[in-house]
């Protein structure tokens, strides 16, 4: 049940992203930190749990950023035999000096190496720079996933000052998820709060952070089944810890699916928030990566765990 919001509107944060990491709570997870040689040019989170230790988000420092989130098709098997993880992982540890572009990427992806057996995502990934994001002379970012069936098919967005996208365990452009469309809404009214303000960077992170942790799920309530109540999680942007018999039943796939029709045994334990994310990218070049841990390896609330990183991205204004 991730979100991804993502937006160029913002006149001193020419790029802003915000991003929940809905998983089992106890899932094995790094926290986010530049990466062992010979990839400590990648800032991010790790998935643990699989050898090739994946993430869901991460940026370097020469700027290619990737976001990945995770849905299930319809009829569709839960695990495809990739793992998604690695997607993003594949993109942020080109080398730091390599010229391959976002669409030489996405072509490798989809007409190469193939992304129908993954498993159901959407990969938000591409290089920011202050040609993209300030003048709207690039392309922005990319977007593939596996239903994308050549790379002419990528979606592309942030090409431009002034757009808000958002996505979460569905296909991009999706609008029947609440939470999307709240996400959207909230960001955008936050910008023009903040820019009205003259508010600090400080304030901003806040703000940004309280769009996150938005819960307006409604508690289950007593006798509701399962597969009703775990539809209402596309509602809301935050998922607070739920927990019991039919989540230790369900994969993290269904439940991020939102699906009113749960059928598979996988993972278990407690499932809700575990990780949120805040990037910002200023007029400069200067990036702000900020991840807030909600939970230990042990599924028990933390608190002010959190980790902030601050580095110019090379090759910014070229």
């Amino acid at each position: 049940m991730c979100i991804a919001l993502l937006t160029t509107a913002h006149p001193e944060y020419p790029f802003i992203l915000l991003n929940n990491r809905d998983e089992f709570l106890t899932r094995p997870t790094a926290k986010a930190a530049f990466w062992p040689s010979p990839n400590e040019h990648v800032l991010g989170g790790r998935d643990l749990q699989r050898p090739e230790q994946g993430t869901w988000l991460g940026l370097t420092k020469q700027g290619r950023l990737a976001c990945l989130t995770n849905f299930r098709e319809s009829g569709a098997q839960i695990y495809g035999t990739k793992s998604r993880g690695g997607l993003p992982k594949a993109f942020l540890t080109l080398t730091p000096d390599s010229a391959k572009s976002s669409e030489e990427f996405a072509r490798h992806m989809v007409e190469d190496v193939g992304v129908s057996d993954v498993g159901g995502f959407s990969l938000v990934f591409g290089k920011l720079t202050k040609k993209d994001l300030c003048a709207g002379e690039g392309k922005g970012l990319a977007i593939i996933s596996n239903r994308t069936e050549n790379a002419s098919a990528t979606t592309w967005i942030c090409s431009k000052p002034g757009e808000i996208q958002g996505l979460s365990n569905s296909h991009f452009g999706d609008r029947t998820w609440p939470k999307v469309v709240e996400g959207e809404k909230r960001l955008q009214n936050t910008i023009e709060e903040h820019v009205a303000a003259g508010s600090n960077k400080q304030d901003l992170l806040n703000a940004l952070f309280e769009i996150l942790s938005l819960d307006t799920l409604p508690r289950r309530k007593h006798g509701q089944d399962w597969e009703t109540y775990v539809y209402q999680l596309r509602n809301s942007i935050f998922i607070p810890r739920i927990g019991g018999k039919e989540v230790s039943n369900s994969s993290a796939d269904e439940i991020a699916a939102a699906d009113e029709s749960l059928t598979a045994k996988a993972d278990s334990g407690v499932y809700g928030t575990q990780k949120q994310t805040v990037i910002l990218v200023d007029k400069d070049g200067m990036a702000t990566y900020v991840e807030r841990t909600l939970y230990d390896k042990h599924g028990h609330a933390t608190d002010n765990d959190a980790q902030q990183y601050e580095f110019e991205i090379e090759g910014w204004s070229d």
